[in-house]
């Protein structure tokens, strides 16, 4: 969720006009400024201190309070996000922004239909608003009910005819029939020339599904294509710092001993499950999560912060696992359970859908050597066209939109995963995607047995579950499974060559 445009801030206090207000309400404003930008650059930390100063200042003040919760929703912490929210509905009751905020902590914090209550106080008190209606269908797909999410996508279109949003929210998670009314509005859509930028993208986005689905697939790359550049565009990406982000981490854990330190475990235990996005790792923490004895923790990011908290950050540089004390290592796992403890409280094996947590396998094998361990592995070439043909968060999988830039991607991973199968062998399980859609029983069994877990007949029956969702695989992780998504790349040999160039050019091993 990125933060909105800052709004003034009135100063509090004081006489209207008289000079020294209008001074501290200028140096607020101008700290919330710069608290919004440091936030929409990623550097989370720095924008909530500089909001917490703001509130120091000026308690009660809802636009910082919004800021802070918005980076705790970032962060995981639905508590905290909510602790956030109600003090700034306390300065500004009934505030529809507010109300979305609000609602998107209680649905992060596993109360969906208090969310959805919530959304619905938004769209009464914004009829004419299209975002909370929005991002009230966002959760009812999450949840699985996609008819009703659609009927509220439809509804939201006839506020806003060129949100080309709403449309790639549809074509997400149905299939598209050809000739159908919907198809057609999105083709005029198309042609109108006042469609522009991030709009058209998602237009493009949505309409490169549909030709997929309508058997139009020479017509899929003439969006995708045009929707990736325009993304590409707007948030410029450089591999290199993915590229130097592992070489110092090898560097930093290279030769170490990683022999588990002595610690007493503590709660919850974490099943990791990791590997690059569109690889199958919500199909396999879904199948975990529903075992009677786990939790789903979903997808956090307590893991790479509190890590990069103890070896140092891409920009300062890492420091030699060597150089690490025990006690650092100790506090490094302490801190991430409680992070999880906060999230999914009263369990004892929970799942982490940490996908970064691949790049840091050693450091959770050394600091918590009751934590398991899975990395889900798929054929790069239908991983890259997954990639390619999805729209990610803001400021999220900036390589996505350059068939290249995947390729490169891919290859950072393919390195990291061989550095820890030499130093840690054994330490992890590596999951085939292609061998469990093969042949999902024997897979799921020695999957359950990998995790450390008893046989639960449930976990053969995970898409009956009625868990929130939270990735783009939201609808596909609610059908029984099926090899439908395996070798669709061939469709696409010759557009994807650029890819496919580039995973040779890499060492990228294929199939």
């Amino acid at each position: 969720m990125s933060p909105q445009r800052p709004k003034p801030m009135p100063p509090r206090g004081g006489a209207a006009g008289a000079a020294p207000a209008q001074s501290a309400g200028a140096r607020l404003r101008d700290a919330y400024n710069r608290a919004v930008t440091l936030h929409r650059s990623g550097r989370l930390d720095e924008a909530a201190e500089l909001y917490t100063r703001i509130l120091k200042a000026a308690p009660g003040q809802p636009d910082p309070l919004a800021g802070l919760t918005r980076i705790a929703l970032q962060r995981g912490d639905a508590a905290g996000a909510l602790g956030h929210i109600e003090a700034a509905l306390s300065a500004r009751p009934g505030n529809p922004p507010l109300l979305v905020l609000k609602a998107a902590a209680l649905a992060q914090n596993g109360e969906p239909d208090a969310a959805l209550a919530v959304y619905d106080e938004a769209i009464r008190a914004a009829p004419k608003e299209v975002k909370p209606r929005a991002d009230k269908a966002l959760l009812l797909q999450r949840l699985g009910e996609f008819e009703d999410a659609e009927r509220e996508i439809r509804r939201a279109l006839k506020r806003a005819p060129k949100a080309a949003s709403l449309y790639r929210m549809i074509a997400t998670t149905r299939k598209m029939a050809k000739g159908e009314p919907l198809l057609t509005e999105m083709i005029k859509l198309h042609g109108d020339k006042s469609v522009t930028g991030m709009a058209r993208a998602e237009l493009d986005f949505a309409l490169a599904k549909s030709m997929g689905d309508t058997g139009q697939h020479d017509r899929v790359f003439r969006h995708l294509d045009a929707a990736n550049r325009a993304i590409r565009t707007a948030q410029p990406y450089d591999i290199a710092q993915r590229q130097t982000e592992v070489e110092g981490l090898i560097k930093a854990f290279e030769g170490a001993d990683f022999s588990p330190i002595e610690s007493a475990a503590s709660e919850p235990t974490p099943i990791f499950v990791t590997g690059l996005p569109r690889s199958g790792t919500t199909l396999v923490e879904q199948i975990l999560a529903s075992h009677g004895d786990v939790a789903s923790g979903g997808e956090r990011r307590f893991v790479l912060e509190e890590a990069y908290r103890a070896v140092g950050t891409p920009g300062r540089g890492f420091t030699p696992l060597a150089d690490l004390s025990h006690d650092t290592l100790a506090d490094f796992a302490t801190r991430y359970r409680e992070a999880m403890a906060r999230v999914v409280p009263a369990t004892s094996i929970v799942t982490d859908k940490s996908i970064q947590s691949h790049l840091i396998l050693g450091l959770i094998a050394k600091a918590m050597p009751d934590a398991r361990l899975i990395v889900v592995r798929r054929d790069p070439r239908d991983l890259g066209l997954s990639i390619y043909r999805n729209l990610f968060a803001p400021r999220t999988h900036g390589y996505a939109y350059d068939q290249a830039d995947i390729a490169a991607y891919v290859a950072t991973f393919e390195r990291m995963v061989a550095f820890w199968r030499d130093t840690i062998p054994g330490r992890f399980t590596e999951v085939s995607y292609e061998a469990l859609v093969a042949e999902p029983e024997p897979q799921i069994r020695a999957l359950v047995a990998a995790a450390g877990l008893e046989w639960d007949e449930a976990c053969l029956k995970h898409h009956e579950g009625a868990r929130q969702v939270a990735t783009l695989s939201i609808q596909q992780v609610r059908q029984p499974i099926t090899t439908s998504a395996t070798g669709g790349w061939r469709r696409y040999e010759a557009e994807l060559a650029p890819m496919i160039e580039a995973f040779g050019r890499e060492g990228v091993a294929l199939p």
